[in-house]
């Protein structure tokens, strides 16, 4: 399936990538591989991962603290938050109201 951001939701991403990108450029590449295979799985199979609230579903990043929250419309994904696991909970819900 194939997936669309939220413009917030790529800000997220583009925040978390430009951090990371400031502390090594290997690191940086590390984190956006990261996140890539998280949105990957996610479009992929996105009945699969944990639904935290209505609709929305989280697919976490491996070794990296964020998680994709997505919701599935009916003929792709779409990336509602990159979001920091540490951020606090709900920052995204009025992304929702939006579309």
């Amino acid at each position: 399936m194939r997936y669309k951001f939220h413009p917030e939701a790529l800000e997220d991403y583009q925040e978390a990538a430009n951090w990371y990108s400031q502390r090594g450029p290997a690191l940086s590449f590390r984190f956006v591989n990261a996140i890539e295979q998280a949105i990957s799985k996610a479009a992929q199979t996105p009945r699969r991962w944990t639904i935290i609230e209505e609709d929305i579903h989280r697919c976490l990043a491996h070794v990296f603290p964020y998680a994709i929250l997505y919701t599935i419309e009916s003929d792709y994904v779409l990336i509602v938050a990159v979001m920091h696991c540490s951020r606090e909970p709900g920052y995204w819900r009025h992304r929702l109201a939006d579309d």
